[in-house]
């Protein structure tokens, strides 16, 4: 498998399992169930890794795709600002977790103000994730991006022949 595959096949973790770990955590609050919360937090960790596994892949796809007819440096830029972001806020999130769970396990007054923090960023992550998948897309698939339309992708196909 090359840089690109590999990209691929690991970019989907750090948007997918925060939504699971949101999920899970809302459970733990209405469930009051200190387990459960932990669950929650260990999936934020493994989300923060699995985008630490992402960024190390990006700029492997990048040297690949970059020169690829209608995949402009301009997209990927602003993919890989999106992707910045999103993974600083991840690695945060993941610490903030492993708080956590160090919290729980001490019993400490506050750990459910961590409880209130992880809630708040996964919310903010969930949301940067969306950008960073959608311009991620758009790298490739040129349906999604805004302004398009099939005319014109013809019309541009027409001009490359």
């Amino acid at each position: 498998m090359n840089e690109a595959h590999w990209h691929l096949a690991v970019n989907h973790l750090p948007i997918i399992i925060p939504i699971a770990g949101l999920i899970v955590l809302i459970c733990s609050l209405i469930f009051k169930s200190d387990a459960v919360r932990k669950t929650a937090y260990i999936l934020f960790i493994v989300a923060a890794i699995s985008a630490a596994m992402s960024m190390s892949t990006g700029e492997g796809a990048e040297e690949m795709v970059e020169d690829m007819p209608g995949v402009g440096h301009a997209i990927i830029h602003e993919h890989e600002e999106a992707a910045e972001g999103f993974a600083v806020l991840m690695y945060v999130l993941g610490v903030v977790s492993i708080v956590g769970i160090w919290a729980e396990s001490k019993k400490a007054v506050w750990s459910k103000w961590i409880t209130y923090l992880v809630l708040v960023l996964s919310f903010v992550a969930i949301y940067m994730a969306r950008i960073t998948g959608t311009t991620g897309g758009e790298v490739r698939h040129t349906e999604i991006r805004a302004g398009f339309t099939p005319q014109a992708e013809a019309d541009e196909h027409e001009e490359r022949e």
